[in-house]
C-alpha cells in the first residue's frame, strides 16, 4: 500500500510534529508512506518539497493579501484566518499519482486550495483528511471557542472586525467548503484527532453528514518504564507548558487563580510544591506572581521537554479548549500525573481519577468557579501521588500507551485505509 501524508510543515507546530510521526508510524507498520510538505526541515528522502518554492512563497503571499484586504488589514488577526483560496496543484504529482490513498493533514497557508483537492479527488483515489482543529467546520477560523455562528453558515466573524457582515469572507469559504464536501462526498473521509472535535464536526451543517472516524495522535513511547511512588525531587514539581505560554487560550490566569486558591486551603500541600513553566512568553510579566516558588525554563528542544516531564510530578493544562492536547499524554508516557480541564480532547486521554484528574469547567466561564475546581484536581494527584505513586503511574502509562503509541495509531490508519480501499 502506498499513502501521500499533505502537510504544510514536516516539523514546524503540532500538526506537522503528528503528521511526520504518522507517517514514521505507518512505515514501520508496512505501509509505503511519504510527505509532501511547503516547508522541508528533515532530512528524510521521504519528504519532498510539493513544489519549487517561487510556487509555494507565490500562492503563500498572494493568499495573505487577500485576507489581510478582507480584514481590515488587521495584522492581529492575519494568521488566524485561512481560506484555502492558493495553493499549488498536485494533482500531477508523482508520488500523489503513485498513491493508494491521499492523506491531507493541515494543508492552509498556501500549500492546497480547494480546487487543488478538487483536483485531487478527480484522480479517484481516496481522500482521508485528519483534522487537527475546528477549521474543515467553519469558515475562516481554526477555533471558534465561544462563536456559535459555525453552526450556521458563519457571517458576521469576529476576526473580520469592521468589514465583518452576514455575507463576508468567512460566510463566502463555508460555502465554498460546503459545496466541494457535497460534490466529492464519496470519496471523502475525515479523521477527528478527538471524539470532542468529531463531536463539534458532526454539530456543523457543513460536516453533519460527512464520513468521520476518530483516530488519536501517535505519540513516542519507550519500551517499559518503571515508576516509583511519592514525589521524585522530595517537593512536588507541578508543570505547566506551551510553545506560548501566555496564549490566551492556554488559561494561564486560571492556573494562577486556581495555585492561590490551593494555597489557601491546602497550605499544608502548598509548602512541598514548586511551579515549572516552559514555553516562549510574549509579556515577561505573564510567568511572574504565580504565588508559591517557581522555575521558568524557557523554550525548550524535545529532549528538554522530555527531562521536564521526567523530573515532575504533576502536569496542570487549563485551557480554554485543547483539541488533543499532547502535553498531557506526554505528561503521562513519563508518569506525569495529568490535571487539566475538561473543555475539549481532554477526556480521551485521561479517565477521571484513575489516570489523572478532569475539572468540571465554570458555568458562564465563571473562571473563579473553574480555577476552585482546578485547585481540587491538584491536591487529589498530589494526595495520590504520596499515597499510590507507583500503581497510579503505571496505570497511567498502560492507558496512553494501548491507545496512543506509534502502532496503535498506525493499525487504526491501516484498516481505514483498507477499508476504503475496498469499496
Amino acid at each position: 500500500m502506498k499513502v501521500v501524508i499533505i502537510n504544510k510543515s514536516d516539523a514546524t507546530g503540532g500538526a506537522a510534529v503528528v503528521s511526520y510521526r504518522l507517517m514514521e508510524a505507518l512505515n514501520e507498520a508496512g505501509v509505503e508512506a511519504r510527505m509532501l510538505v511547503a516547508e522541508k526541515l528533515h532530512d528524510d528522502p521521504r519528504v519532498e518539497l510539493a513544489a519549487s518554492p517561487l510556487q509555494l512563497r507565490r500562492a503563500f503571499l498572494w493568499e495573505r493579501l487577500s485576507i489581510f484586504i478582507a480584514n481590515g488589514m488587521n495584522r492581529d488577526t492575519l494568521f488566524k484566518i485561512d481560506t484555502c483560496a492558493d495553493g499549488v496543484d498536485l494533482h500531477n504529482h508523482p508520488w500523489v499519482k503513485e498513491s493508494d490513498v491521499i492523506c491531507l493533514n493541515w494543508v492552509n497557508q498556501g500549500l492546497l486550495s480547494l480546487k487543488g483537492i478538487r483536483r485531487l479527488a478527480s484522480l479517484g483515489k481516496p481522500l482521508v483528511w485528519t483534522m487537527h482543529d475546528m477549521w474543515n467546520m467553519t469558515g475562516v477560523c481554526h477555533h471558534a471557542g465561544t462563536c456559535r455562528h459555525y453552526l450556521h453558515e458563519c457571517g458576521d466573524c469576529r476576526l473580520l472586525g469592521r468589514l465583518s457582515h452576514k455575507s463576508d469572507l468567512s460566510n463566502a469559504v463555508w460555502k465554498r467548503k460546503d459545496h466541494l464536501y457535497r460534490e466529492i462526498s464519496g470519496q471523502l473521509h475525515f479523521v477527528a484527532v478527538s471524539n470532542w472535535l468529531a463531536d463539534k464536526a458532526r454539530q456543523s451543517p457543513l460536516m453533519r453528514d460527512a464520513a468521520i472516524s476518530v483516530i488519536p495522535n501517535a505519540f513516542p513511547f519507550s519500551a517499559s518504564e518503571e515508576f516509583t511512588g511519592g514525589f521524585r525531587h522530595g517537593k512536588a514539581r507541578i508543570l505547566f507548558g506551551a510553545a506560548r505560554i501566555d496564549d490566551p487560550i492556554k488559561g494561564l490566569p486560571v492556573l494562577k487563580k486556581a495555585l492561590e486558591i490551593f494555597s489557601r486551603q491546602r497550605p499544608d500541600l502548598a509548602a512541598e510544591c514548586e511551579l515549572i513553566t516552559f514555553g516562549n512568553a510574549k509579556y515577561p510579566e505573564s510567568v511572574e506572581g504565580f504565588g508559591i516558588p517557581h522555575t521558568h525554563l524557557g523554550v525548550l528542544d524535545g529532549t528538554g521537554v522530555s527531562d521536564a516531564y521526567r523530573n515532575a510530578d504533576v502536569v496542570v493544562s487549563t485551557s480554554l479548549y485543547e483539541t488533543l492536547p499532547g502535553t498531557l499524554v506526554e505528561g503521562q508516557a513519563w508518569g506525569c500525573v495529568p490535571v487539566a480541564t475538561d473543555r475539549g480532547g481532554q477526556a480521551d486521554i485521561i479517565d477521571h481519577k484513575r489516570t489523572g484528574y478532569l475539572a468540571r469547567w465554570g458555568e458562564n466561564d465563571d473562571v473563579e468557579a473553574t480555577a476552585a475546581n482546578v485547585a481540587g484536581g491538584l491536591a487529589w494527584a498530589l494526595e495520590e501521588i504520596q499515597k499510590n505513586g507507583a500503581a497510579l503511574r503505571h496505570a497511567m502509562y498502560d492507558s496512553a500507551r494501548s491507545r496512543f503509541a506509534s502502532e496503535s495509531v498506525a493499525r487504526e490508519y491501516v484498516g481505514l485505509f483498507k477499508s476504503l480501499l475496498s469499496r
